[in-house]
């Protein structure tokens, strides 16, 4: 989060906003600016890519759905704009940790012991470690979902301790683990690209791939059927925790599957 907040210093913060009396280094104003660039880059992620994913890739059928609630796309971008905004007050506190140098995060990749293939690594164990933590935690605290046919302006659409209990493992990880800086961010951007498109509707999945991957095929089980698919990337844990269900929508079982046989109840009685 440093190489962020220095761009943004360098190029708008410092010339711009705060007086020079205000040192770039000083613990006030670095957890305001970083309050400021949390919200900001969150909720433009968040519309960004949910808005993207919901009028180029959302199956706009599923919102025919008998489950698909009245105003729903409102009530989701409401509440996620809500718990993000929560959300950022102990975001930011750990961001202040990881640039006042409390964590492993490193810039030169010849600090890393293993160079190159170390820097590869820790991304495959990255996603391990935070699909592990995430399952778990996601499973111990789970209520049933809200929206039962969710679009993508789902995705973020929790309650803020939830969320936040759920973005835990990210932060943790470079705590723990050395990670490279802009690799850590980038792994930051695509988790939550992600977390939108397992809620974008799109049930489609290379074959090798189902038993692996979880998708918004199995995702859309989860909302469904509450107690399956916890999983953030990955089967692995589901199937180790034995609540792994194989996608519904690929048994011709799914939610798109249900409103055409709705439709051809209703040819069959006109």
């Amino acid at each position: 989060m440093d190489h962020v907040l220095k761009i943004a210093d360098r190029y708008f913060l410092t010339p711009y906003v705060y007086p020079a009396s205000w040192p770039e280094d000083g613990a006030l104003r670095q957890l305001i600016s970083l309050s400021l660039l949390t919200n900001l880059g969150a909720q433009t992620v968040y519309i960004i890519f949910g808005a993207l994913n919901f009028y180029c890739v959302f199956d706009h059928r599923l919102m025919k759905h008998p489950l698909f609630i009245e105003n729903q796309v409102s009530q989701e971008i409401q509440l996620a704009i809500t718990s993000l905004f929560w959300m950022s007050f102990p975001t930011v506190l750990i961001f202040f940790l990881e640039i006042r140098g409390h964590s492993k995060l490193f810039d030169d990749i010849n600090q890393s012991s293993r160079g190159w293939p170390g820097v590869f690594l820790s991304v495959a164990g990255f996603l391990f470690f935070t699909d592990m933590c995430i399952y778990w935690i996601h499973r111990s605290m789970h209520h049933k979902s809200i929206y039962k046919i969710p679009t993508p302006f789902a995705s973020h659409a929790f309650h803020p301790l939830d969320g936040f209990l759920q973005s835990l493992p990210y932060h943790v990880y470079p705590f723990i683990f050395p990670l490279h800086k802009v690799v850590y961010l980038s792994l930051f951007i695509f988790v939550n690209i992600w977390t939108i498109s397992i809620h974008d509707g799109d049930y489609r999945i290379p074959g090798p791939l189902i038993s692996i991957i979880n998708g918004a095929a199995h995702h859309v089980d989860h909302h469904l059927y509450f107690n399956y698919n916890y999983g953030q990337y990955f089967t692995l844990w589901d199937r180790l925790g034995g609540s792994y269900k194989y996608p519904s929508v690929l048994q011709g079982r799914g939610p798109t599957d249900h409103i055409g046989k709705l439709a051809a109840d209703k040819a069959l009685i006109q």
